[in-house]
């Protein structure tokens, strides 16, 4: 049996890396790794650790490079879309440029270019679709974005859901998690919390900004078992999933279960609302997701907010 080949677009970032990780890892080992990197070269640490995994320089805008994977590498039986600019002040500073990178154009057009629809796209999406006006949003429920990232994301899910035959769109929450094999230059949310508390620092949080966010190893197991169930059954696949945590917790309680975690002093955690800050953009209240569907359909089981707390500050990512 020749091996099944995956590609991770955007590998170098924060799920990229960890995806990569998760393929490599399995027993066996029945996929060739292939990753998309353009800012700078891969890092040594990646490469490293994954050993066979090929990195190709891939400019998403123009799709400069996916001719080198087709030659190189051949057409992947698995596409994992990460690549994004995910700031949504970034997005909002230049929309242009977020629609060129968030809307994957030229990646969808290489992928046409092949004679057959044998590749499954996992495109990543948002909870920023919703509009943040109720709690626990299902996947048939109306998206509103009200701002420039949650609506470049609508305008991939479309164009995606219009023009290829085999997709499954997963709209993630805030990802977290232990730090990648080659630490990401974004800062990560569960250490950014646990390193200001450790300072003593007294910190304000939002208490009405509510989503479900996820344990990235959970995220990983559900892109893995969509791979698994494309390769084994090879029937068409059109899917939108919400991927979220079970918990919907607000920026508060984010930080009091880090806190309580840790033992640290809870009056350091200051409850304020989210209109008392301007951060440039605007900001959809309440985007937790109803993760029923994804349950249902994959079988996978996110952990709750605490114990991928807990599994954060207790693992560190493998050197």
């Amino acid at each position: 049996m020749s091996k099944k080949r995956v590609l991770i677009v955007g590998g170098t970032g924060y799920l990229g890396q960890h995806l990569l990780q998760g393929y490599a890892e399995i027993n066996g080992s029945p996929y060739d790794l292939a990753f998309t990197h353009h800012s700078g070269p891969p890092p040594q640490a990646l490469l490293d650790a994954i050993p066979g995994s090929l990195p190709f320089n891939v400019d998403l805008q123009t799709g400069d490079g996916f001719e080198a994977i087709s030659s190189t590498f051949g057409q992947p039986d698995v596409v994992v879309n990460c690549a994004a600019i995910s700031v949504p002040r970034a997005c909002e500073s230049d929309p242009a440029a977020a629609h060129a990178i968030n809307v994957p154009s030229s990646l969808v057009k290489w992928l046409l270019g092949f004679k057959n629809s044998n590749t499954l796209l996992i495109h990543l999406s948002t909870d920023q679709v919703y509009e943040g006006e109720k709690s626990f949003y299902r996947e048939e429920d109306i998206v509103v974005p009200v701002n420039v990232y949650g609506k470049t994301k609508v305008a991939a899910e479309q164009m995606i859901s219009e023009k290829y035959s085999n997709f499954t769109i997963l709209r993630s929450s805030i990802i977290y998690g232990p730090q990648t094999i080659s630490p990401v230059p974004k800062s990560l949310p569960i250490q950014w919390i646990d390193g200001a508390l450790a300072k003593g620092e007294s910190l304000q949080f939002f208490h009405d900004e509510f989503r479900c966010p996820i344990y990235v190893k959970d995220l990983v197991s559900i892109i893995l078992t969509l791979t698994n169930q494309w390769i084994s059954e090879h029937k068409q696949m059109q899917l939108l999933l919400n991927a979220g945590g079970p918990d919907r917790v607000s920026r508060v309680q984010m930080a009091e279960a880090v806190g309580q975690f840790r033992g640290y002093d809870p009056s350091l955690i200051k409850s304020v609302s989210a209109s008392s800050v301007d951060r440039g953009v605007r900001s959809p209240a309440d985007i937790s997701m109803d993760i029923t569907r994804l349950v249902q359909t994959l079988k996978v089981h996110p952990v709750s907010f605490r114990d991928g707390v807990r599994l954060t500050l207790t693992t560190e990512a493998k050197p």
